[in-house]
């Protein structure tokens, strides 16, 4: 089974997002971002994901301090919504961690676990 750990803002509101689009094939759990992140750099986990204002700052600072830049994406900012495409090349691309806004939360969850489910044998 897959598995994201959820950190940043809004965590409640993504991990019930997560839940709801993964359909159960995804294990999603709220943790800090320090040890939500750490936790994927030891391969306890798949992916972490993180929402703040800007979706590059707090939701993922932490991700690219331990993870490296190569392994995070920022998937939305402030006046650039989430895109699909961008998404999907990301995680076809092997990034790990994934920052965005708390207003793009409801388009950006479902854009992620799609691709993460797609990429993935969990289907």
């Amino acid at each position: 089974m897959v598995k994201v750990n959820i950190g940043g803002m809004n965590t409640q509101e993504i991990k019930d997002l997560v839940d709801k689009f993964a359909e159960g094939k995804i294990e999603a759990k709220i943790t800090s971002d320090i040890s939500g992140v750490q936790e994927v750099a030891k391969g306890e986990a798949d992916y972490y994901f993180g929402a703040c204002a800007t979706g590059g700052g707090g939701a993922i600072s932490m991700a690219i301090a331990i993870l490296g830049y190569s392994k995070c994406f920022t998937a939305s900012m402030p006046g650039k919504p989430p895109r699909k495409e961008e998404i999907e090349k990301a995680v076809r691309d092997g990034k790990k961690a994934f920052g965005f806004t708390c207003d793009h939360v409801q388009l950006t969850v479902p854009m992620i676990v799609e691709a993460i489910l797609e990429a993935s044998s969990v289907k």
